[in-house]
C-alpha cells in the first residue's frame, strides 16, 4: 500500500503537466492580455488596464450577441432536453430494434460540429431549396439561410439534433436504474404511463435532469463551430453568437486584446450561470 502511495504522483505527474501547460498557463496568460492591446504578431506594447472591458460591455455588438446567445442557450437548453428524453422513453421501451434507434439517435454527436455545420448548410441551401423550388405552398420552409428569422431556428435545428442524442444516453443509463418492482407495481395497481412518469420516471431520474441540464447550458453558451461553418453570424450578424463574435474579433480585426477581455467576461457568465443551475438542481435533488 505504502508502495502504491508512493508511485501515485508518478502516474498522475504526465496528465496534470499537460493540464498546467495547455489550460492553466494560457488562462493565466489570457487575464494578463486583456489588460493590454495585444495585437496578436507581437507582444503588447502598452498597458491599457480596464479599457478592454469597458468596451466589450458597452459595445453595441458585444452585447448584442450576448443577447443572441442567452435567447439561443434557452431554446437549445429546452428543446434538446425534451428531445432527449423523449427519445430515451421511446429506445427504453423494449421494442425489436431499440439499439439500431439508440445508435441512430447518439449518431450526429459524433460528427464534428464543422462538418455538421456544412452538412447541414448544403441542405438548408441546396437540397431544401431545389426540392422545394416548385411547391409554392411550401415557400416558408425554403431560404433558411438567407432569412435573419429562420437562420437562427436553422442554427437551433442543428445545435439540438447534435446534442440529443448524447443527452439521449444520461436518460437512457437513470431511467434503467429504475428498480423494475416499482413499475412492475404501478403496473399491478393499473397505473398508465403518463401516471408512472409523473410519479415514478421523472422523480427517480432528477439526477439526470441536473447533469444533462449542466452540458446542455454549458456546451450551448459556448457554441462555435457548427455557427462559424452554418451561418457565419450572417445573414446581417443576426446569428452571430458570443463564442464566434468573440473569435471574429481576434482572428478578423486583430484586437486580440479586447477578444481576451470578452472572453474572460464569456467564462465568468457561462461559470456563474451553470453554478447557480447546479445549486438550484442539486436543492431540488434533496427536495425530492
Amino acid at each position: 500500500m505504502k508502495h502504491l502511495r508512493k508511485s501515485f504522483p508518478f502516474f498522475i505527474a504526465p496528465a496534470l503537466i499537460a493540464y498546467i501547460l495547455v489550460v492553466i498557463v494560457p488562462f493565466i496568460m489570457g487575464i494578463v492580455y486583456s489588460f493590454t492591446d495585444w495585437k496578436g504578431a507581437y507582444v503588447a506594447d502598452w498597458w491599457v488596464g480596464l479599457e478592454n472591458y469597458k468596451i466589450a460591455l458597452t459595445g453595441a455588438e458585444f452585447l448584442y450577441s450576448l443577447r443572441l446567445t442567452l435567447l439561443f442557450t434557452i431554446c437549445n437548453v429546452i428543446l434538446v432536453n425534451i428531445l432527449a428524453f423523449s427519445l430515451a422513453l421511446l429506445v427504453t421501451r423494449g421494442f425489436k430494434g431499440s439499439n439500431f434507434f439508440r445508435t441512430t439517435f447518439f449518431l450526429p454527436n459524433v460528427i464534428g460540429g464543422l462538418i455538421l455545420g456544412y452538412i447541414w448548410k448544403f441542405v438548408f441551401d441546396v437540397v431544401f431549396d431545389k426540392m422545394l423550388y416548385n411547391a409554392t405552398f411550401m415557400e416558408g420552409f425554403r431560404y433558411w439561410l438567407q432569412d435573419e428569422k429562420k437562420a437562427f431556428w436553422a442554427l437551433v435545428i442543428v445545435a439540438t439534433w447534435q446534442m440529443a442524442g448524447y443527452m439521449m444516453i444520461i436518460y437512457i443509463a437513470a431511467i434503467q436504474n429504475i428498480p423494475e418492482e416499482l413499475l412492475e407495481a404501478a403496473d399491478v395497481d393499473g397505473a398508465k404511463f403518463f401516471t408512472k412518469l409523473k410519479h415514478i420516471i421523472m422523480p427517480l431520474v432528477t439526477q439526470a435532469f441536473t447533469v444533462t441540464i449542466f452540458l446542455t447550458l454549458s456546451n450551448s453558451f459556448k457554441l462555435l463551430d457548427a455557427n462559424l461553418s452554418l451561418t457565419r453570424g450572417e445573414p446581417g450578424r443576426t446569428t452571430e453568437l458570443l463564442a464566434l463574435h468573440i473569435f471574429k474579433t481576434g482572428q478578423e480585426y486583430g484586437r486580440y486584446g479586447l477578444a481576451q477581455a470578452q472572453s474572460i467576461i464569456f467564462f465568468l457568465m457561462i461559470a456563474a450561470v451553470t453554478l447557480v443551475q447546479v445549486y438550484y438542481s442539486k436543492k431540488k435533488e434533496i427536495e425530492s
